[in-house]
């Protein structure tokens, strides 16, 4: 009888000891699992990388600046020839100016936003006293100077444009100046044609 009782003793502390040890292999892998998520995330962490704004030449940024105003003027005069011009070809050339230089501008804003750069929030002196001109003006005499205007300002525009897809140092400034020149160009053929049919 006694010999049966520490039999059954002894099986018992077996069956124990084997528990426990599986509870502290258990408990083990779960820690390792733990950690090894945790270093996977510090891993991923560490190697994301963290986007850094290219630092973007003077030259360029003064191309931006530059053009971000004229842009602004030219949409203010195309408003102004919309309200005051007297001839249609006047007034079609206008409604071109407010499209196609707000697409414009609309571009050059968000590509000043990816570079981290400010452009100007208004126009330049010499374009507030254009304007101020052209307000003063009406009818057949508004057309004459609006027309005179626009092919000044596009043959600077072109040149700009020009000087900065051949010769900008940022390769999104750069590449930008190029895809608008072609309509730049356009617009300065068209001003010429438009100025050359008015009396």
């Amino acid at each position: 009888m006694r010999r049966a009782f520490w039999i059954t003793m002894a099986i018992l502390a077996l069956m124990v000891g084997a528990c426990r040890h599986e509870t502290d292999q258990t408990s083990t892998t779960s820690a390792e699992v733990t950690d090894t998520g945790s270093d996977t995330a510090a891993a991923s962490t560490a190697t994301t990388p963290v986007p850094v704004t290219a630092s973007v030449p003077d030259a360029d940024k003064t191309f931006a600046n530059d053009a971000a105003q004229a842009g602004m003027a030219e949409v203010n005069a195309g408003n102004l020839g919309l309200q005051k011009a007297s001839n249609a070809d006047v007034k079609a050339f206008a409604q071109r100016m407010v499209t196609d230089h707000t697409k414009a501008n609309d571009e050059l804003k968000q590509l000043a936003t990816t570079k981290g750069l400010t452009l100007p929030a208004d126009v330049n002196d010499e374009q507030k006293a254009a304007a101020t001109h052209l307000s003063g003006l009406s009818g057949a005499e508004f057309d004459k100077a609006y027309m005179d205007h626009m092919v000044s300002d596009h043959e600077k525009a072109v040149s700009l444009f020009q000087n900065e897809s051949t010769s900008g140092g940022d390769p999104d400034l750069k590449s930008w100046a190029g895809t608008t020149l072609p309509t730049l160009q356009d617009h300065l053929k068209q001003a010429k044609d438009t100025k050359g049919k008015l009396k």
